[in-house]
């Protein structure tokens, strides 16, 4: 289809197409992979303290049972381009929530913390290929006017997953049952793979396949009407047919493209360094190290995870209004203050009942500043800035490299709060936030309502990455 000719210009198709409520449903289940990955992520939280009583597990134990599914992820997520390469995108995620469910059945019945830590390796495989896969399928069948809501939406949908995971440990906390809060991950991932069924593959995926007829019939289900839907697939034929090689072969091959995979793995490493998953992981005994009691620790948690939720909303509502650029650094502005502002009231101590108050509103607005744009919008530039060739190999780098850097952090945190102590660790996490707004205004391209070839013709071009979008 490279020589469809249209009567329309490239841009003014691009303004013309507007994503179907088809391509939102299809774009809301792929989402779902984002629950599962926020559900496995938060449960472990409300969990810990009784698994850690039941096995009498030290705190070096602790931070290898919270630490394995972040390996595993990292696995996952390096696994995850080949397989999403050879299978498709909906072959991943069906992948995926099988090991869902695998992995949850292995923690449930865990009889030591070598099968939990186990369970939790299956779980981290999972996530790290369902994280890889749903965010470049959700890019791939959304339109540029609405990619960065859809994409933040699966951000949202993790959000959801944490908020849930605590408000299920909140219940299950007052008897311990950390094998209920465990196993009721069954539910949900049971939906996601059979949701994942009714997905049809991505156009640009089928595209690389040679298999155009497949990709204009799912584009005639995305897009407004048939014309956009024949631009569209000329338009990823033409980036398709360039001699440039793909994956490893683009990378070693072309420097323009090693810029874009570098700002994705830069952008990660930012994202684990803000501090985030050290509250998703250890927030109760964050809490507790205000004198918070174990119950109204869990609970302090949960109220964290609403306000991630919520937070995520506004990212949703604004990303594709004000841009990528301008809610990153206000996010990070916020993010430092706030991560600056618990260090602070951890150093002067003190159970009073105003320390206490003051820590919980400090921590709420760091996962708010956090959640309009560090979380989301990360996952939304990094899926934006890769070339269609390089797609599955430089996403994959920026997942691995998150992964590896979240790993390193729940692995370390607790020995790092013991070393550093607790003001000096969220005073170094200030700083890496304060750090984050220094490489968004150099590196970071404004990229609201450009399509991911315009993008692409710009890297290749040579421009400047905060230029990308121009």
């Amino acid at each position: 289809m490279v020589g469809v000719a249209t009567s329309r210009s490239e841009s003014d198709l691009s303004q013309d197409a507007s994503t179907t409520t088809r391509a939102t449903i299809l774009g809301v289940v792929a989402a779902l992979a984002g629950l599962m990955f926020g559900l496995d992520t938060g449960v472990v939280s409300g969990a810990l303290p009784f698994i850690a009583q039941d096995f009498h597990t030290s705190a070096r134990m602790q931070e290898w049972i919270v630490s394995s599914m972040m390996a595993g992820a990292a696995f996952g997520s390096l696994i995850a381009g080949s397989i999403s390469t050879r299978f498709g995108r909906t072959g991943a995620m069906m992948g995926a929530a099988a090991l869902f469910l695998l992995g949850t059945f292995v923690c449930t019945f865990a009889p030591s913390p070598a099968y939990l830590i186990c369970g939790r390796v299956f779980l981290g495989l999972a996530v790290g290929v369902a994280a890889f896969a749903a965010p470049l399928y959700i890019s791939e069948i959304t339109v540029e006017s609405a990619r960065g809501a859809m994409i933040s939406f699966y951000q949202l949908m993790v959000t959801l997953g944490i908020f849930l995971a605590f408000v299920s440990d909140g219940f299950f906390s007052h008897g311990g049952h950390w094998r209920w809060m465990l196993g009721v991950m069954t539910v949900p991932a049971t939906l996601f793979m059979i949701s994942v069924l009714f997905l049809p593959h991505s156009p640009r995926w089928l595209a690389m396949k040679q298999r155009e007829g497949q990709a204009l019939k799912v584009l005639r289900l995305l897009r407004s009407d048939e014309e956009v839907a024949q631009a569209e697939l000329a338009s990823i034929e033409a980036r398709l047919n360039r001699d440039t090689g793909a994956g490893w072969n683009l990378f070693r091959r072309e420097p323009n493209f090693r810029r874009s995979v570098m700002l994705g793995i830069i952008l990660q490493v930012m994202q684990q360094l803000t501090g985030i998953n050290v509250l998703m992981y250890y927030a109760p005994r964050v809490f507790q190290a205000a004198h918070f009691g174990t119950s109204a620790a869990v609970w302090a948690t949960t109220l964290v995870g609403l306000i991630n939720m919520a937070a995520t909303g506004v990212a949703i509502v604004f990303v594709d209004r004000w841009g990528r650029r301008p809610l990153l650094m206000l996010s990070c502005a916020i993010a430092a203050i706030s991560m600056a502002g618990v260090g602070i009231l951890l150093a002067i101590g003190g159970d009073s009942l105003g320390i206490q108050i003051g820590l919980v509103g400090f921590v709420l607005l760091f996962v708010a500043g956090f959640a309009i744009g560090e979380g989301p919008l990360v996952w939304t530039l990094c899926s934006e800035v890769q070339p269609t060739r390089g797609r599955d190999f430089g996403i994959g780098c920026s997942t691995v490299t998150n992964w590896a850097a979240n790993w390193l952090i729940s692995n370390t945190f607790l020995t790092l709060m013991a070393t550093l102590g607790s003001s000096g660790t969220f005073l170094l996490f200030a700083a890496f936030n304060a750090l984050f707004i220094v490489i968004t205004l150099t590196f970071v391209p404004e990229t609201r309502d450009v399509s991911l070839e315009a993008i692409e013709t710009n890297l290749f071009a040579g421009k400047r990455l905060r230029d990308l979008g121009r």
